[in-house]
Order: C-alpha cells, then structure tokens, then sequence
C-alpha cells in the first residue's frame, strides 16, 4: 500500500482539525446571564409639605424678605421693566428707579406716580422672584398696606414657573390678592386656567372688608397643598376661600406645580378702568415682609 506523503498527512491532519473545531464551535450553547425579573418601582417620595395641614401649623420659616437692608435684595428679587399695557390696556412703565421703589422703616415702599415715561403718561414698579425663589407647597404670608384711587390696581400673586414652556394660562394664575382702587371695601382672590383649547378659565372670589382696607396693614395668605388652595385674611382660623380641581373640572390644574411671586401696583387698564381726574398721585403699596412657611 501506499502511504501518503508527510505533507499530505499533515494537510489531512490540519482538515481533520479544522471540522473538529467547527464541530465544537456549532455544538456549543450560548448562555445568557441571570438577569433579574421586573421589579415594582418604589411609591413616589411625597412632596414636601403636600399634606393640608392648618393654618397655624406651618411654623418653619424656609424663605422670607423683612425689608430693612435699604435696598432691594437682589437675590431674592428682579425688577421686570417695561410699558405696552401687559395684556391689560395699562398706562404704566415700570422702572427700576428709585421713584417707584425704595425703603424707608424696614418696608418695602412700591410708587405709581403721574409721571412721564416714553409713551406712558405714568412709573411705577413690578418685583419677580422669577429665577430667584419659587414656591410650592406651605404658607405663603404678605404683610401690606393698600393704595387706592379709582384706576389704581395693586396686586400680591404668582405665576407658574414653567411660563416660558407653557405660557400663560397654561403655566396658571394665583392672585393672592387684587384691589380695584376705586372700591377699598373688598377685594379680590383669582385663580386663571387654561382649558382644552387653552383659553383662559378662571375661579376666584371677591372678598368684603369690615371698613376701607387702605386705612391699615393687613395679611394676606395662601396655603397650597397638594390640590388644594386656601387663602386667609389677617390670619383668621378658616379660610375664606378654598379651591380644589373639582371646582375647575374638566379643565388642567397647574397649581401643583411650582410658581414665582409678583408684587406690583399697576395703573389704568381693564380691572379698574384708567384714572380719574381726582385720583391722588403719588399712591404706594407699602410692604412689611414676605413670609414662605412648612410644617415640620
């Protein structure tokens, strides 16, 4: 017989080799490492401070403004500038002079004045805590004394932060308080809305006072929770308004969410008409402090 040469063989050898390997290769599992099975995500951290508690019980005091540095604070505080009505056929500008905002006896001291600006025939000014400070749930106290006058329209309220990705109503409203000057024996509390077709909605109510509220300083207080609103006079034990999202169904409830707050006097414009010819210019809003409280 005869044999095949070394070459050959070893030619034979190295095939014989090769199919084993291929043999192995196709004959070996692949395995897939243990990985755990689907695991029920925790239950939400709650928010703090979003249980309703009573007004009494917020007692921590996270955030506040006392106004005795003589300036504003401008970490707690921007100016907004400008004129062109706000959407509110207002006739004033609003300044970052000392005109229209100073201190004096540890208040914050906000002036409407009768006086030339651009095209507007009158200054005052508008303070955000927008960037600044926002506010979710807890007590929010604002300790102010009122201007009045027929066109005269101070306001203590907020605005959603999220404006600049929904505007407004969507990023929502919450007038703490609003006074129509010409009628100093209530005033208003006014939640707006958007709703599917995001139009303004709006719920509020408007609240009478005992005597003219521009005569003295008073409180005035909201309380959010989570879906929950409640807003307080001179820290009376019950609220005299309360809103939850049944009252503003089947429209959105932004009013978890965080907001920015807003102190401003405006004049002229839709809410109290523009001034009369015996309204009496310089008007201030006078402000004692902003308090921001949580419960333990």
């Amino acid at each position: 017989m005869k044999f095949p040469s070394p070459f050959v063989q070893r030619s034979a050898r190295l095939g014989f080799s090769a199919l084993l390997s291929l043999s192995l290769l196709s004959c070996t599992e692949t395995k897939t490492k243990n990985v755990p099975g689907p695991v029920n995500p925790p239950p939400p951290t709650p928010v703090v401070n979003e249980e309703a508690k009573d007004y009494g019980q917020y007692t921590t005091l996270v955030w506040g403004d006392e106004f005795d540095g003589g300036s504003l604070d401008q970490s707690k505080w921007v100016y907004e500038l400008g004129g062109g009505g706000w959407g509110n056929k207002e006739l004033q500008n609003y300044t970052n002079s000392a005109d229209n905002t100073y201190f004096s006896g540890g208040k914050l001291f906000i002036e409407a004045r009768k006086q030339q600006s651009g095209n507007n025939a009158y200054t005052s000014a508008r303070l955000v805590t927008k960037g600044k400070q926002s506010f979710q749930y807890g007590r929010i106290d604002v300790r102010a004394k009122l201007p009045k006058g027929k066109g005269i329209w101070p306001a203590i309220w907020m605005l959603g932060n999220d404006i600049d990705q929904n505007n407004w109503p969507k990023c929502g409203e919450i007038d703490i308080m609003e006074l129509r000057g010409s009628q100093p024996r209530e005033f208003l509390t006014t939640m707006h809305f958007a709703n599917s077709a995001g139009t303004r909605e709006y719920k509020g109510k408007t609240q009478p006072v005992d005597a003219d509220i521009t005569d003295d300083f008073h409180v005035f207080s909201v309380v959010r929770s989570k879906d929950m609103l409640r807003f307080y006079f001179d820290g009376a034990a019950q609220p005299y308004y309360t809103l939850t999202p049944g009252d503003t169904s089947p429209h959105s409830w932004p009013f978890n969410n965080p907001f920015f707050m807003i102190l401003n006097v405006a004049v002229g414009g839709d809410f109290d008409g523009d001034p009369a010819a015996n309204t009496v210019f310089p008007q201030q809003m006078q402000i004692d402090y902003v308090r921001y409280y949580q419960y333990k």
